[in-house]
């Protein structure tokens, strides 16, 4: 239906109002409970939200994708009585649900950050959504639940930049050319600097057209720790930004999550351990504690970690001082229990490059371990010619490397990555089978 016509129309409206009792998570606040009433509401005569009202509008993914989307978005000043409405392509039925309306200061600005997860949705069905305060709402935005075990994810590696442009330039094509993709995933360092604001409204305007119809996944980075003086902080923008799936202990909530997307388990993993210390001295600890304890509840067929740092460690192609092919403290922490619990594919960044480096169990090549894939460079900030080859690379993509993506394909015996340069040039494809 044409948008003006829509907001012309009379429709009944269940308001989905937000009671008194809220949990806490940092920097947001969630309904705790919800009570349902029906009323009858003129969703004509609606002014359009501006760019003031309403910006970095995004669909953050949740633990159940079939049944239920996180929807957020800012404005410049505060708006208490915010609200999503949505409702099915092709129905009449508009349902709203009170949406929060947060004050965050950093960097010297203030944003008011707002959110409403929309719950009870049905599978596979085609939805628009809307966000708005009193008499303005934004255009309809499509949404569209999950529903089977095909499915299509974008993975975009480090996006930080002193040139978002070129983080423009490396999604935007991405998102022309596999625009049935169902959720995308952020594999970390999204900005070059976490407090920096400029960066992160210029990391949203990039993603923006494409996080507004699919859901970000994204997983934290260390250079979302950095504060303006690069000196290591609590990651407060990147913790207020996303509100991510609440299955994570209270002191680490948006830090690291699990999500399921057909038979497929996702777990995003906090690798920023030597970051935290100084804050958070058990995260290790505790987060090998809840990855076992959420490993041992999953039936999904198929195990995905997301990390941002690296298993491997890679000896220097063009540097005077000397460093051996081996693996990183974070393989070494990780790896084994990704061998104990049956983990099939591990992504990773960090070091803007793209490698594949095949199956590894008990720190060798096995046919039996995970596959393990470093996702490339997806921003300004390249290193190449910078690493040596390791021994256990099976394919790394042309040097000087530049920037890339990587398309994730599922099937019920198939999960398929594919990686791109931003011209459509496919780089290199793999597939495991189960």
């Amino acid at each position: 239906m044409n948008k003006k016509k829509l907001l012309k129309r009379i429709v009944p409206v269940l308001l989905i109002a937000c009671a008194a009792a809220y949990a806490f998570i940092p920097g947001v606040k969630t309904a705790a409970q919800q009570s349902l009433r029906t009323t009858k509401s003129l969703a004509a005569h609606y002014e359009l939200t501006s760019n003031v009202d309403a910006m970095n509008i995004r669909q953050v993914i949740t633990e159940d994708s079939e049944t239920s989307r996180t929807i957020m978005w800012q404005s410049a000043m505060a708006e208490d009585d915010a609200v999503v409405e949505y409702h099915e392509q092709g129905q009449d039925e508009v349902y709203a649900v009170a949406a929060t309306s947060e004050a965050f200061t950093d960097d010297g600005v203030t944003t008011y950050i707002h959110q409403a997860t929309l719950t009870d949705l049905s599978p596979g069905t085609a939805y628009e959504y809307r966000v708005g305060y009193g008499q303005k709402r934004s255009a309809w935005i499509p949404l569209h639940t999950a529903e089977g075990n095909e499915f299509k994810a974008l993975i975009f590696p480090d996006s930080q930049s002193s040139d978002y442009g070129v983080w423009a330039a490396t999604l935007n094509p991405a998102w022309q050319a596999h625009s049935d993709a169902q959720f995308a995933i952020s594999m970390g360092d999204l900005v070059d600097n976490g407090q920096d604001h400029y960066q992160w409204n210029a990391w949203f305007d990039a993603a923006e057209d494409m996080i507004s119809k699919i859901p970000i996944a994204p997983a934290m980075g260390n250079h979302e720790t950095y504060n303006r003086d690069w000196k290591i902080r609590m990651p407060e923008a990147y913790l207020r930004l996303f509100a991510l799936p609440a299955n994570a202990p209270e002191p680490y909530r948006n830090q690291f999550y699990s999500f399921d997307y057909g038979d497929v388990h996702f777990v995003v993993l906090n690798t920023q351990i030597s970051e935290m210390a100084q804050f958070q001295p058990n995260l290790l600890k505790d987060e090998m504690a809840w990855f076992r304890q959420d490993m041992s509840r999953t039936t999904k067929k198929w195990k995905v970690v997301v990390m941002h740092k690296d298993v491997l460690q890679y000896g220097f192609q063009n540097r005077p001082q000397p460093r051996e092919e081996g693996f990183s403290e974070e393989g070494r922490q990780w790896m084994p229990l990704f061998d104990e619990y049956g983990v099939d594919v591990v992504l990773s960044a960090h070091l803007h490059s793209y490698r594949d480096r095949g199956h590894i169990r008990n720190f060798q090549r096995d046919a039996s371990g995970p596959l393990y894939i470093l996702t490339g460079v997806a921003g300004s900030v390249q290193y190449p010619g910078l690493w040596k080859n390791h021994s256990l690379d099976e394919y790394a993509a042309p040097q000087p490397e530049t920037e890339n993506y990587l398309v994730m394909e599922a099937s019920d015996d198939t999960l398929t990555f594919t990686g791109y340069l931003p011209s459509g040039e496919e780089l290199h494809t793999v597939s495991i089978k189960k």
